[in-house]
């Protein structure tokens, strides 16, 4: 099985700890709205289902939940329009970068990430970098006492797995496969705690100490804008 590197599809969040909470929050919250409308009913919607348990796990309040959901059914007035928009460049040394982004408005992400990208980085042309990425499901799960991965993996459809943070695992996942996969770990015992789509690097660069303090400079920055969705990076 492939080395863990906890780099491998990362999302930082830096600053204090009620903006933390907040741009947490208001990321989570748009992803439901996004997800919803494709139908407000999470037992028919996997996307939706996925999201919103990710806010709970976020310990976001019900009623913003809701509200989210609402608002991407078209049950709140006014509609709304976000669209998904990746972009792909190199960070300090020389070190891939695929953004994913969820705005209203393409221009202002596009200057935005260009100019977090030039302080840094580089900018790269739609292809450059993900090629060297494969896109995957990405289940992480704890396991009940005594259960091997590698049997829950087979059991439930997983394609590989690598030791997670805190004695969890990282289940990988063909992209159609990932709520089925999910739904099966848990009816095994397993407690999923994130579900998602992730772009997972093929060749991640090994930096030193202070060159990868420097990376994640750059990516708390990037992570700061509120359009930034997610991040995967190419670091070992």
């Amino acid at each position: 099985m492939a080395g863990h590197s906890k780099w491998a599809n990362i999302q930082h969040r830096k600053g204090r700890q009620d903006e933390k909470r907040g741009a947490a929050f208001s990321k989570l919250a748009k992803e439901i709205t996004v997800a919803a409308k494709s139908g407000a009913d999470p037992s028919m919607n996997a996307q939706l289902r996925m999201a919103m348990e990710a806010a709970r796990k976020q310990s976001m309040p019900r009623d913003t939940i809701e509200r989210a959901v609402k608002k991407g059914a078209g049950l709140l007035d006014g509609p709304v329009n976000y669209e998904t928009v990746t972009y792909e460049g190199f960070g300090p040394h020389r070190v891939p970068v695929i953004v994913e982004c969820l705005t209203e408005n393409r221009n202002r992400t596009s200057a935005n990430v260009r100019q977090l990208f030039n302080k840094k980085g580089q900018l790269a042309a739609a292809g450059a970098i993900s090629w060297d990425f494969t896109r995957l499901g990405l289940v992480e799960a704890k396991g009940p006492a005594g259960a091997d991965p590698e049997e829950a993996a087979l059991e439930s459809g997983a394609d590989d797995l690598e030791p997670g943070d805190d004695g969890g695992t990282s289940f990988y996942t063909k992209p159609a496969d990932l709520d089925a996969v999910s739904k099966a770990l848990a009816e095994r015992g397993w407690t999923v705690e994130r579900a998602a789509l992730v772009w997972k690097a093929n060749n991640p660069l090994s930096l030193g100490e202070a060159e990868r303090a420097e990376v994640e400079s750059f990516l708390a920055a990037m992570d700061e804008d509120d359009d930034v969705q997610n991040l995967f990076v190419g670091l070992a």
